[in-house]
């Protein structure tokens, strides 16, 4: 856990500089990743000294900013107040109810969440923006386009930092609690992804739950989900494998404990390249292209799926399509998934869920849809 000192302190403290000074010696990275003076950008780009002058504003007060934002996206809820809260039912299921019990797998894995995972469309991650800015005296372009401005000057930059810069994505521990209790009714889980270690969490909190096995291709992520439930969830079976999903249809000891086990397999699969992780591992390393990447990785892990599922037990994925404005390419990730699914499942039902869709400039996606087959 890290806490809102050691956050802050990364943001190193500088003695305060005149606006002068910070005219001359800043720097800004144009949008073809060029570094030049920031006086010579502002005046190509007739950019007015008085919008400027909330910028350095907001540089000379950041720990302002850096508390607020901690306190708000890092500062975790009590563990254990998740199983005392009323779950959602299925036709109010959103990611974005009460959005705190975010905070905690944020703050465990802060450094993927904010820096280390890559945007598909090539968007600046938040925390390098944040570092750049503020200790390296490098400012982004975008901070510098009317519309930032704009907001810059109503001391709202916190609403530029999260609709301009990429964080990875979080289902949110809340959302998989409710799904459990309102339509899952797992008492034995298994996960071909950790989610952040949010699905551990979400499951484990419900008292019906017995057993969570879970898999994932990241080796922090795989280490601080079992140490996680180690120290939460002393009661309860659990096992992570740091495995691929799509391998462990192949591993026949794996197959040999799980065979026909779980009640429940659950998981919000990678949408192919919309969000690139760290590690040589992923699907979209080891796959050529989106044809590949469906029959190598998605074929052999909906096949893990079946092979370890109980007959009668549900297997719930979230999906959704998605494209780039700027390149025109579109996946039917929906269409193109399910039929895969379909050829070893019953499909059950399909439920919306509510999700705020970010980074709107560069990507679309269409409503997220909460997807359960069922094994006869």
């Amino acid at each position: 856990m890290i806490s809102i000192d050691k956050f802050i302190s990364f943001f190193r403290n500088k003695n305060s500089i005149t606006f002068s000074d910070f005219n001359s010696r800043y720097k800004v990275r144009t949008s073809n990743g060029k570094i030049v003076d920031l006086n010579t950008y502002i005046k190509e780009r007739s950019i007015n000294i008085k919008d400027l002058k909330h910028l350095y504003d907001h540089l000379e007060n950041r720990e302002l900013y850096l508390r607020r934002f901690y306190n708000k996206s890092l500062n975790p809820t009590p563990i254990h107040q998740l199983s005392q809260t009323n779950h959602m039912k299925q036709t109010e299921l959103n990611n974005n109810s009460l959005v705190q019990y975010k905070n905690i797998i944020r703050n465990i894995h802060y450094l993927d969440i904010l820096q280390n995972t890559q945007s598909g469309f090539d968007i600046p991650t938040f925390l390098s923006v944040l570092k750049d800015l503020y200790n390296n005296e490098t400012i982004d372009y975008k901070l510098l386009t009317p519309s930032a401005l704009f907001y810059i000057k109503q001391n709202r930059i916190g609403s530029v930092f999260s609709s301009f810069y990429f964080r990875a994505s979080i289902l949110n521990p809340y959302l998989v609690y409710s799904l459990n209790k309102s339509l899952l009714k797992g008492t034995k889980i298994f996960t071909p992804t950790l989610g952040w270690s949010s699905y551990c969490y979400g499951f484990l909190e419900c008292d019906e739950v017995v057993e969570y096995v879970g898999t994932d291709v990241i080796k922090s992520v795989c280490e601080k989900t079992r140490e996680f439930a180690r120290k939460s969830y002393k009661n309860k079976n659990v096992r992570i494998y740091c495995h691929p999903s799509e391998d462990l249809f192949h591993n026949k000891t794996f197959l040999r404990k799980y065979l026909e086990h779980f009640d429940v397999v659950f998981f919000s699969p990678p949408y192919y390249e919309l969000e690139k992780y760290p590690g040589k591992d992923q699907s979209t390393n080891r796959y050529k292209n989106y044809n590949e990447w469906l029959h190598g990785y998605w074929l052999n892990t909906i096949q893990l799926c079946y092979a370890v599922l109980k007959k009668g037990g549900r297997l719930c994925y979230i999906l959704s399509d998605y494209g780039s404005y700027q390149t025109g390419k579109y996946y039917s990730l929906v269409e193109d998934m399910n039929t895969i699914t379909s050829t070893f499942f019953d499909k059950k039902k399909i439920l919306p869920m509510h999700n705020k869709n970010a980074h709107m400039t560069k990507h679309r996606t269409t409503d997220e849809k909460i997807i359960v087959f069922i094994k006869t």
